[in-house]
């Protein structure tokens, strides 16, 4: 990341692997009733049935599930939620310096925003070609309800990688690929790129100091800016994931049966969510890399 001051030591990949790793996990489990709440209202309209819930703004939506299916289901799917986040964050996140270094040319320098991308775009694909599976378990089981029939799909998260493989094979696990890399590439880009920028304009114009008051600010508006482009996107991804259609048909029957609004269903969970989730993940990553540095410094110097 941008921003760090002359007294910090450069953190190794290793630090930012393993910190990116281990802030996303703990922002994905602080966070994690606000996705559930997003995925149930992005799928709301997919089946219309006298016996399903209508769902309601944020809280409505958390308060209606803890009391029609019990607050566990707020956390349904979350150990594959916490694989998917070791898998994407630790990539996108933890080596997305790494790359940006690699497709820097000699006219540039390591924060041109032509570097910011094309290391955005990589980590990102790798990302999603990697942790799909996780993706997939991880919405099935948010997206089920035992409200519409006696018997669940899946009774757990390994029970749904099992399922899903045996029913639809290998490649079921990696259902809605396609739309889950526009998704991941849109976030990565936005997300990565505007969170450095901002931190780095804020450093600059000695607006703030590198510090968590500009973490928070930054990672705030890049948590908007990116839920504004990839909110589209993302309700396809989430009804394709969990619905047999194709993605054109999917994005076809959105809009026309439940219109242009539709692809913005979820917004505000979703910017509560990755707003949150941003602020969260990336002061503990700052933090944390930092700390650890600071302990590698103390103990070469015993050494």
């Amino acid at each position: 990341m941008v921003g760090l001051t002359a007294s910090d030591v450069p953190p190794t990949m290793a630090v930012k692997i393993f910190s990116a790793g281990v802030a996303a996990c703990v922002a994905d489990v602080i966070t994690f009733p606000l996705d559930t709440a997003k995925v149930r209202l992005q799928i709301q309209g997919e089946c219309q049935t006298t016996r399903a819930v209508r769902y309601k703004v944020v809280l409505g939506t958390i308060t209606t599930l803890a009391k029609t299916e019990g607050p566990g289901k707020l956390y349904s799917g979350l150990p594959a939620g916490l694989q998917r986040q070791i898998s994407f964050a630790s990539l996108r996140i933890g080596l997305c310096d790494t790359v940006q270094e690699f497709f820097t040319t000699g006219k540039e320098t390591a924060s041109s925003l032509g570097s910011k991308v094309s290391a955005g775009l990589t980590t990102g694909g790798v990302a999603v070609f990697t942790g799909q599976p996780t993706e997939v378990v991880k919405v099935r089981l948010q997206a089920q309800s035992h409200l519409h029939g006696p018997k669940p799909r899946y009774t757990g998260t390994y029970n749904a990688y099992r399922i899903i493989a045996t029913t639809e094979g290998l490649t079921g696990l990696w259902k809605g690929t396609t739309p889950n890399l526009t998704r991941n590439v849109i976030i990565n880009c936005t997300e990565l790129v505007t969170y450095d920028l901002m931190k780095a304009a804020l450093v600059k114009n000695k607006l703030l100091a590198d510090d968590v008051p500009c973490h928070f600010v930054s990672a705030v508006i890049a948590g908007f800016c990116t839920t504004v482009l990839s909110s589209p996107v993302d309700v396809v991804k989430t009804r394709f994931v969990n619905s047999p259609p194709s993605v054109p048909n999917c994005a076809m029957t959105m809009l026309t049966k439940e219109g242009p609004s539709a692809f913005f269903k979820g917004f505000v969970p979703s910017f509560w969510r990755l707003g949150s989730w941003n602020v969260i993940m990336f002061v503990c990553f700052e933090q944390l890399k930092r700390e650890l540095m600071k302990s590698r410094q103390t103990v070469d110097c015993a050494t």
